[in-house]
């Protein structure tokens, strides 16, 4: 009794082949794609990551601004009579150059030397004195810090330092009230007429992905002042 010979033709071959480099394709295409998600989402985290740190810095910041201590009157005894300039106008921004300056009670320790420190006792004076300075056994020193923000060449730099890259757009309104005893904020100018007039700050940066893979982004965050500016 004779048996043919069972076996795959070269037709059958072929399609098995076809099949299996297309199953080979789509796996491949699938992980290309999640890579490129992956690659794309982490991009995007970046830029929410950068976007966060500057504004919380800044909003931090501003929300200090015009804190010179427990007194009112505050005696100038810097060493180049700036402080009462910087006093009266603690915050400002000047918009042909992208360049925002802050004059705000330093938060936390670890910030070096302060630009002035008001020493006080809290009831009869306070002075300022350019720098560190000892507050005697019955008073109470306040390090103050002057900042300067800047948008240049698509970074944010800090006193000249890049601290954030990759930067599109920076913007500064101001929220302002009709008088300097109102507190409703009623129009958002870049150029108030009067320190005296601002009663928030709102902090606009947009981001760019340097390498194209997702589309810029725009962040923002509204301050309100802590302290009433004169």
């Amino acid at each position: 009794m004779k048996y043919r010979a069972k076996g795959f033709g070269l037709i059958e071959i072929m399609i098995s082949l076809l099949l299996g480099l297309l199953i080979v394709a789509g796996v491949i295409q699938i992980f290309i794609s999640a890579k490129n998600t992956y690659l794309s989402q982490n991009a995007s985290a970046v830029m929410q990551e950068d976007a966060r740190f500057i504004l919380t810095k800044m909003a931090q910041e501003i929300r200090m601004v015009g804190m010179f201590g427990c007194l009112a009157t505050v005696k100038d005894s810097s060493a180049n009579s700036d402080f009462a300039a910087a006093q009266m106008t603690p915050v400002r921004w000047d918009n042909a150059a992208s360049k925002l300056t802050l004059v705000t009670a330093d938060v936390g320790s670890n910030g070096g030397v302060p630009t002035w420190t008001v020493v006080s006792d809290c009831k009869s004076g306070a002075t300022a004195t350019t720098g560190a300075a000892t507050p005697a056994a019955n008073q109470l020193a306040f390090p103050i810090r002057q900042l300067v923000y800047q948008f240049a060449n698509n970074q944010i730099l800090l006193g000249g330092a890049p601290i954030v890259s990759n930067v599109k757009n920076f913007s500064v309104m101001f929220g302002t009230a009709n008088t300097a005893s109102d507190t409703t904020v009623t129009a958002y100018t870049a150029t108030p007429a009067s320190t005296n007039l601002i009663r928030t700050v709102r902090l606009s940066i947009e981001l760019q992905d340097a390498t194209g893979r997702v589309k810029n982004q725009t962040f923002s965050v509204l301050t309100a002042l802590r302290n009433r500016l004169y």
